[in-house]
């Protein structure tokens, strides 16, 4: 006899074919090795004890405060602990009980169905100003076809183009002189129709910046104020672009002054929710949605956001994340911008494993790399 402790990342499906597990088996078995932890916060406290007998019934558990048996408090917050198998037993069974436990069912059943992407893609960004926090992103239209060309190669599947930086107190820039940084470049991309070499994203939330990239062949939308104004929203649904809803806790020139939350998961969803019902009433299908890495967060709102990044899948949405040399590496290991690569590969790698689609990065290369790598260490 032969032992081995097998890591939790396993392949389980794979690995279990491989053994010759019957397919039916295999359903079944990787139905149990799927553990899920699920914050249920603000629960009846008759709801708590109904479910955690319910939990346990089926192989589950229901973490709850002391005194949550007698009653001490009328509401309770509380930690559910289960496979995917329980989870979807337990949903059928609060389906017939009180207490809103009806409505919680429903939001199980929804969770476990919930996927990770498959592949996490690579949005390279260039930025057509000089003020930009990361000198390496900057570039001159001369460079143009050969930036965007270099990151094609690399491995990147779209590019972010922006005229305005956006780093904490950067200064006010209008839109006719945002235009007037970007257009010569707009034009640039149409006349070569480098738009059929690869994705184009307009980093931008002034409308006629907007505009003049959807006619140079742009196809996405990367708005920081996550579709506060309604002309955006109106070019974006008319040109069907594909629209990136960023969370941002006020502006630029005031994000990191004190950034607080009730609940900085709960927040930015209760956002996220908000602004998905407001683009589908202008006909914008394709969303997809940024935490906002450094918008308006502490190091630790940014830490739970890519740690349980998990969380927003629920919304059925593809997610971004844009870490890429942030000044949260600095706050964990002092550096320079210009040293901060080996901390955004972490932080990226680990967006990945928690369900980004998504990462946006001034270094194409190295992330192909590293995520290719991660690729292979899934599949076996």
């Amino acid at each position: 006899m032969n032992i081995e402790k097998l890591s939790n990342a396993l392949d389980m499906k794979r690995y279990l074919k491989e053994m010759g597990v019957d397919a039916g088996g295999i359903s079944i078995l990787c139905a149990k090795a799927k553990i899920h932890l699920i914050a249920i916060r603000d629960l009846h406290v008759g709801a708590a004890n109904i479910l955690k007998q319910d939990a346990l019934s089926v192989g589950a558990d229901l973490a709850v405060p002391r005194g949550t048996v007698i009653a001490k408090e009328p509401r309770v917050n509380t930690l559910l602990i289960a496979s995917t198998k329980a989870l979807k037993i337990l949903a059928k069974k609060e389906l017939v009980q009180p207490f809103g436990l009806k409505e919680l069912a429903l939001e199980l059943d929804h969770l476990v169905r919930v996927k990770k992407p498959c592949k996490t893609e690579i949005m390279g960004v260039i930025n057509a100003n000089d003020d930009s926090f990361f000198s390496g992103s900057r570039f001159i239209n001369s460079d143009a076809v050969a930036r965007i060309e270099k990151m094609i190669e690399e491995g990147a599947d779209s590019i972010d183009i922006g005229a305005v930086s956006s780093r904490p107190n950067a200064p006010l820039v209008s839109a006719s002189e945002e235009l007037a940084r970007i257009k010569p470049l707009l034009e640039f991309i149409k006349e070569q129709r480098l738009y059929e070499k690869i994705s184009f994203s307009i980093d931008s939330y002034a409308p006629k910046v907007i505009a003049k990239a959807m006619d140079a062949g742009f196809t996405i939308v990367n708005d920081i104020t996550g579709l506060a104004n309604d002309e955006v929203c109106k070019i974006a649904g008319s040109n069907n672009a594909q629209v990136i809803i960023m969370h941002m806790q006020g502006s630029p020139q005031n994000m990191q002054k004190n950034p607080t939350y009730n609940d900085v998961i709960n927040d930015i969803y209760t956002f996220f929710q908000e602004r998905i019902s407001k683009a589908e009433t202008f006909g914008i299908q394709d969303i997809v949605l940024d935490v906002g890495i450094g918008f308006g967060k502490t190091l630790e709102h940014n830490l739970l956001l890519l740690k349980h990044l998990e969380n927003f899948l629920r919304l059925e949405k593809k997610i971004l994340v844009g870490a890429s040399r942030k000044s949260m590496i600095d706050a964990i290991f002092p550096a320079k911008t210009e040293d901060r690569l080996a901390g955004t590969l972490a932080l990226h790698l680990e967006a990945a494993r928690n369900g980004a689609a998504i990462v946006r990065v001034h270094d194409v290369y190295e992330h192909a790399q590293a995520l290719q790598v991660q690729n292979a260490l899934a599949k076996v």
